[in-house]
């Protein structure tokens, strides 16, 4: 790079130094952060359950009244500790006429009225649309019944009622106004905590608590999400109350496989005998992996006591009462044991075992959204949301709506195709991904898709690829040889990393990754060239040269104008490519590929690479006939704002590899597209000359009914809110967008704009803000983060914001663990992060809503947390 020192450093001086007016921090008042909500937490110290029905009108009230009776009121003895059982109502519907949980209330005590159990019974509605009415009707009371000796103990409660005996999303709509998801989820939470523990000083009691759903399986709750749906943050274990009546079994089948579709787990089904024998074929389904329990009839008059049918239905819900205790006992003996198993058996990547220990490794019960439910070993067990603030490594994109999207069209996929082979073949998901790939990430210069199944044997197929175009165009070549003539290498930049078999790492620079110890056989079959990189600093947009020089931009936009193609910089970087090139010498392989990650150099730290330098470097290889490839595993699928980082570059590759978002990170799949002329050169009268390389999954239909999915998805304005409207990129978000959004005219920073408007802040700082680079983290907050003293340069783009811990020694570059108690720390505030050594970074998905961005990166990357997570010493 000593040519190009010198020039700059005379260019430097006299053409380039730009002065970015400092603006400090101080001049801005501190903006109060939207309130975060505490993570969604699950007790398990009690076993928790959801009622659900197939339909409405099966009997759901009157299982969750047996159960309680099964619980509370054992037979022949008392229990020997006090008991405690919860019943939820979150929504009901034709209030006060129906209640169900008054219903649990007055059978519980009945039943203990007649059994001499003593029992302490509540009963209160927290929140109705008509309050004055329900102060008469239903006022919180508490009453005791049956026999002497330490009562066990009832708490019923319906959390939201509305008088219209309507679905709760037309009640809400007509009586009250739409009712979030949020606030069903904060107050079942808040009802969870409070009604299963005992006061301060008071003995400890067993405890068990059920939650009943209103209607059937899909029937929606107040906002209109279907209730499947909205409970899912919770992944409550399930008891299904099936339909014993004739066309029941269908129904029945139907409800159970909309509910493992969500990832829920189903105790048993119980149904109502109506003299069908509906529980054999339905046990015949479920191949005796659920216990199918049958109740007595129910008697249909309303005035008949329903004591005796209780005690005839005893045996059963005792049996239902006792599969559900073993199955909360036996989860939590899994989750207990699952770290030290998983140390003993597994082998993890890019993870060095020595420093893991047991209370280190994390246990995830499940993902929804961009959530992991994590569970942890606290004063009691406890599922908790921690934000995959990773992306699931850099995969994941869809919200929990799209995830459940992907799972129903996966499921038909391989209902339909299972798998078939692929050559000479087509099916409709390999059809329709590839023209969509075509149509968007390909768009304008792609003719190709090649399908196969991840990342890296994506870039070894665009290898092969290159090097046919290459040595085709410059005849060395012959149709007939399959002989290797000459030595072929690949132009690469430094710090680059396009996967780990064996063909991919040859094609990146020496690295962590590539050293004796992980790559014996390693040579680094290459040209590397050391890339200029950009980042934010003290408020200042940096473009750092080497040896040590450094220029600067008014704002992130300005690195990506392509008026700087006719700056003195671009003329000084193809001078410089172009003289490296000239002489390399050919005794060590003709260049025969240039390939690189566009814009962010991913696993080599995040690093942004002046686009002037790439847009430069692809100009000069297409010069010389040298075909392009650009590794958009990582930064494709707007990842970096855009459908493809060649939209950031402004200009196109002949050959692309894609992979992780284009599923959404659902299943693994990749594509190399490439162009026609690329295609060509593979054409010929033998199948030696043809692309003798596959893979027995190749477009498997999975893989590529995901793809389809997800990329319509992701482009939709109507399923991702973060998307423009042309579909072509991410919107800009500012805390300003937000106080707006709320209709806020006046923001906490001082600004004043119009209710929609969306650049005040940034128009006062100068910056050139607008939205064809679309980032979803908040520009202040970044800003000021790159000012912090401990922080060595911030890259904010798309969904990806990085920072790089100000380390020296051992404490910096990839194998540093500087970062570690910061990590820790993190975690514990729900946000799941992992570095790269003293690089640390936060990921959201496309669909990811600015509300949830601004508040990971208030938690996460505040100053205040960026300094008091880190172990100095």
């Amino acid at each position: 790079m000593l040519l190009l020192s010198s020039v700059l450093r005379r260019h430097h001086r006299h053409h380039f130094r730009r002065i970015l007016k400092s603006f400090s921090t101080s001049q801005l008042s501190d903006p109060p952060p939207p309130p975060s909500p505490p993570p969604l937490n699950l007790p398990l110290s009690h076993p928790t359950f959801l009622v659900w029905s197939s339909n409405t009108s099966l009997g759901k009230t009157l299982v969750s009244a047996g159960l309680a009776s099964s619980f509370l009121l054992p037979r022949p003895a008392p229990p020997l500790r006090r008991r405690r059982f919860l019943y939820l109502k979150p929504l009901q519907t034709g209030f006060p006429s129906d209640s169900d949980s008054r219903f649990v209330f007055r059978t519980l005590s009945s039943l203990s009225s007649s059994s001499l159990s003593p029992l302490l019974a509540s009963h209160r509605v927290l929140q109705t649309s008509d309050p004055d009415r329900v102060a008469i009707v239903d006022s919180d009371f508490r009453e005791e019944f049956g026999g002497p000796g330490a009562p066990a103990e009832l708490v019923c409660e319906t959390m939201f009622a509305w008088r219209e005996a309507v679905s709760p999303h037309l009640a809400a709509e007509r009586e009250s106004g739409p009712v979030e998801d949020s606030a069903v989820l904060r107050m079942l939470q808040r009802r969870l905590d409070c009604g299963l523990y005992s006061g301060v000083g008071e003995e400890k009691m067993d405890a068990f608590c059920v939650v009943e759903t209103a209607g059937g399986v899909a029937s929606p709750g107040p906002s209109g999400t279907l209730q499947c749906d909205l409970y899912r943050p919770f992944r409550l274990p399930a008891i299904l109350v099936g339909d014993g009546r004739l066309g029941g079994i269908s129904g029945t089948i139907s409800a159970y496989e909309s509910l493992k579709l969500r990832g829920y787990d189903i105790v048993a089904v119980v149904i109502e005998d109506h003299g069908l024998v509906n529980e054999v074929p339905l046990r015949s389904y479920l191949r005796q992996r659920v216990p199918v329990l049958v109740l007595p009839s129910i008697p249909q008059d309303p005035s008949i006591d329903l004591r005796k049918w209780y005690d005839n239905a005893r045996g059963v819900f005792d049996s239902l009462v006792e599969a559900m205790l073993l199955a909360h006992l036996e989860r939590i003996k899994r989750l207990h044991e699952m770290p030290k198993k998983a140390g003993d058996v597994i082998w993890w990547p890019f993870t060095q075992h020595n420093l893991v220990s047991e209370e280190d490794v994390t246990v995830i019960d499940s993902r929804c959204g961009e959530n992991f439910s994590v569970f942890k070993v606290q004063d009691d067990d406890v599922i908790t949301q921690q934000f995959d603030a990773c992306a699931s490594w850099w995969t994941q994109g869809p919200d929990a709506a799209l995830q459940t999207e992907l799972a129903r069209d996966m499921g038909y996929a391989a209902g339909r195709f299972g798998h078939v082979m692929f050559p000479e073949n087509v099916y409709e998901p390999a059809l329709e991904s590839a023209e969509l790939l075509l149509e968007g990430a390909g768009k304008g210069w792609a003719s190709r898709t090649y399908f196969s199944d991840n990342g890296s044997t994506a870039i070894e197929i665009a290898l092969k690829m290159a090097f046919r175009k290459f040595s085709s165009d410059h005849g060395i070549l012959n149709d007939n040889s399959t002989e290797r003539c000459t030595q072929l290498v690949v132009l690469a930049l430094t710090g680059s990393y396009h996967g780990d078999t064996l063909g991919a790492m040859e094609a990146q620079a020496p690295s962590s990754y590539t050293g004796f110890l992980q790559q014996p056989w390693y040579t680094g079959r290459g040209l590397f060239l050391d890339p200029p990189t950009v980042f934010l600093h003290n408020n200042t947009w940096n473009l750092s040269l080497p040896e040590g020089i450094q220029l600067t931009f008014s704002s992130r936009n300005e690195v990506f104008e392509t008026s700087r193609d006719k700056s003195n910089l671009a003329e000084t970087y193809s001078s410089y490519i172009s003289h490296v090139l000239e002489h390399y010498p050919e005794s060590k392989g003709l260049i025969g590929a240039l390939i690189m990650e566009p814009v962010i150099q991913a696993a080599g730290g995040m690093l942004l690479v002046d686009p002037l330098f790439q847009r430069v470097l692809v100009n000069v290889c297409r010069s010389k006939n040298i075909p392009v490839i650009f590794d958009e595993v990582f930064t494709g699928f707007w990842r970096l704002g855009k459908e493809s980082a060649a939209e950031l570059l402004s200009c196109v590759p002949d050959i692309a590899c894609f992979a992780k978002l284009m599923t959404g990170g659902i299943i693994p799949l990749a594509a190399t597209l490439a162009t026609n002329a690329v295609f060509d050169s593979f054409i010929g009268d033998s199948k030696l000359k043809a692309l003798l390389h596959g893979h027995s999954y190749s477009a498997h239909a999975m893989g590529c009914t995901a793809a389809a999915k997800s990329i319509k998805w992701f482009k939709d304005p109507q399923t991702n809110s973060n998307i423009v409207s042309e579909g072509r990129s991410l919107k800009e978000m500012t805390l300003a967008d937000l106080l707006c959004d709320a209709g806020v005219v006046g923001s906490p920073l001082g600004v004043s704009r119009p209710v929609g408007g969306s650049c005040g802040v940034a128009q006062k700082r100068g910056h050139l803000c607008d939205n064809r680079k679309g980032c979803l983290w908040d520009e202040e907050l970044v800003y000021k983060i790159s000012s912090h003293p401990a922080v060595q340069r911030v890259v904010a783009l798309g969904t990806l914001c990085a920072l790089e811990l100000r380390a020296e020694g051992s404490n910096a570059g990839y194998a540093s663990t500087y970062a570690r108690s910061l990590l820790k720390k993190l975690r514990e505030d729900g946000i799941y992060m992992r570095p790269l050594g003293n690089v640390i970074y936060l990921m959201c998905g496309p669909c990811t809503s600015s509300e949830v961005c601004f508040q990971v990166l208030t938690k996460g990357f505040s100053p205040n947390s960026v300094v008091s997570g880190i172990d100095i010493t």
